[in-house]
């Protein structure tokens, strides 16, 4: 019979395996677990394949869309000066030039010219009118010509009588005497010093002249020009004046205030000229004279 002692030490000995087999056996479960799942998540290797059988795929096509930038837009200023859509003009009829005369970009004899008419020359018209002044339409754009350089029947050259008919009787008060205090004469021809003579003693108001311009390749560079220094109503009056006298004085044109007269085309009168940019070139400050 065993002792106690025996007993309690075979007790222990035999319950020792016990807990290594709870112990060791659940570590084994859990690595065959972990063993079985690693095995699972490996394919199978894919059998070799040549090089002339390989197939190639294309590369994935990645869609994009441009995304709008956000700009920042100004606000509208209700003080900004609105533009004001006008319709064009439209052709109701046709006049026809009666002389030369400027085509202006509004009705105004100060506004800027931009074309002219000649004589005889048809222009469409849209029916509008700002007083004297009518709106013609060129290239679907209107401007304005003085409405007395317009009729409704295209004009006929003048024949020679009506040239003559229309010309001015001379005066008979033309003086010829030397116009004392005044040098411009130097250099001038005949006809010219009788222009100069009879404004003179005519115009005594008048006291700057031109005359000989050396080097000018025009009748001031050959002595038979003569510039009458003076404006306004003034500048009318010897104009006119010269005008009527042309033919005992000598002259084939008067110039004055952008406006001609010519003997070739007296019966037509006073011309409009066409814009030479400045008072001066336009003759407003002075009354230009030409002789033969």
């Amino acid at each position: 019979m065993a002792s106690t002692r025996h007993k309690h030490v075979l007790e222990r000995t035999v319950s020792r395996p016990r807990r290594v087999l709870r112990v060791v056996l659940p570590a084994l479960a859990v690595a065959a677990i972990g063993t079985t799942a690693v095995a699972a998540s490996l394919p199978e290797a894919a059998p070799a394949r040549s090089a002339s059988s390989a197939i190639s795929l294309p590369a994935p096509q990645v869609e994009t869309s441009a995304v709008p930038v956000p700009t920042r837009v100004a606000p509208i200023s209700r003080a900004a000066e609105r533009v004001r859509l006008e319709a064009k003009p439209t052709v109701e009829g046709h006049l026809f030039a009666v002389s030369a005369v400027n085509i202006r970009k509004e009705p105004d004899e100060g506004s800027k010219r931009v074309g002219a008419l000649e004589f005889a020359d048809k222009v469409g018209i849209s029916g509008e009118t700002r007083g004297k002044w009518v709106e013609v339409v060129i290239d679907e754009v209107g401007y304005w010509v003085h409405s007395d350089f317009l009729a409704e029947e295209k004009p006929e050259p003048p024949t020679e009588e009506e040239v003559e008919e229309a010309a001015p009787s001379p005066a008979t008060d033309v003086a010829s005497a030397p116009c004392a205090g005044s040098s411009v004469e130097s250099g001038l021809g005949a006809n010219a010093i009788a222009v100069h003579r009879a404004v003179c003693a005519a115009f005594p108001q008048v006291t700057s002249y031109g005359g000989l311009r050396p080097g000018d390749s025009g009748e001031h560079g050959t002595g038979r020009a003569l510039d009458i220094m003076i404006s306004g109503s003034a500048g009318w009056d010897i104009a006119e004046y010269v005008r009527a006298n042309a033919g005992s004085l000598g002259v084939s044109e008067v110039i004055y205030s952008q406006k001609i007269w010519t003997v070739e085309r007296g019966g037509e009168g006073w011309r409009y000229m066409e814009d030479r940019g400045s008072t001066t070139a336009n003759h407003y400050d002075h009354v230009h004279v030409t002789t033969y």
